[in-house]
């Protein structure tokens, strides 16, 4: 019995959750590391003005050339969405603080998220944005069109490094492993490279982008029962 009071010591040490007398609970992880094939990009436009009309007019071309450029690249009208359109006043004081604020202009902006599902002209197509106007950029990050299978085998690899896992213990333990009792999956994660500039950068070539890898991740908790704990000898 030294050696099944020792096992179940052991694995509380080695999971976060407690197991019950007779059983294994381990946890699994599973990693699927894979090139991505689309981009998803934030751009947009800001611009201030004596007017609103103005100032919404000139966002409103910046924008439109945006996706102007984006469907000249092949972007599709389903992979273009606007978001986050403001039109705010400008305040102002002038040197004596103590007056009254009155409005001296406006600040219209808007931001677009574009997907590019060819990987090959998005450099190109990011140089041709910010050359047409657009003056925001909040980011790019790389992503899987269908995660699907990369999710479905990081799973089927997180519950096979548990099995391992179980069946190492059970076996330094000097006990048998039993029946699995019971799985749970505590979330699956795909990290996603993010690459970041100013948008108003002078760019005389296609912008250089590397979309690296993407890691998808599993991780499961399984819970096995241990055949006959009590006929465990010393």
């Amino acid at each position: 019995m030294r050696k099944f009071g020792t096992f179940l010591a052991a694995c509380a040490l080695a999971a976060p959750m407690m197991a019950s007398a007779g059983e294994i609970v381990v946890q699994g992880r599973g990693t699927v590391d894979q090139a991505p094939d689309m981009a998803v990009i934030s751009v947009g436009a800001r611009f201030q003005a004596h007017t609103a009309r103005e100032a919404l007019n000139e966002v409103n071309n910046r924008t439109q050339a945006a996706f102007d450029v984006a469907a000249e690249f092949g972007v599709e009208p389903r992979d273009m969405q606007t978001g986050n359109l403001y039109l705010n006043p400008l305040w102002s004081r002038g040197a004596n603080h103590n007056e009254v604020a009155r409005i001296t202009g406006y600040e219209a902006g808007n931001q677009v998220t574009i997907r590019i599902r060819d990987l090959s002209v998005l450099g190109r197509a990011l140089d041709e944005m910010v050359s047409d106007g657009a003056n925001v950029f909040n980011g790019l990050s790389f992503a899987l069109q269908d995660p699907s299978q990369a999710e479905a085998e990081a799973r089927r690899r997180a519950v096979e490094n548990a099995r391992a896992k179980a069946e190492l213990y059970a076996d330094a333990a000097g006990v048998e492993l039993g029946a699995l009792l019971s799985i749970s999956e505590n979330g699956s994660v795909r990290p996603q490279p993010m690459f970041r500039a100013a948008a108003d950068m002078a760019m005389s070539e296609s912008v250089p982008v590397a979309p690296g890898e993407l890691t998808t991740m599993a991780n499961v908790t399984l819970v096995y029962d241990i055949k006959d704990p009590a006929g465990a000898q010393d």
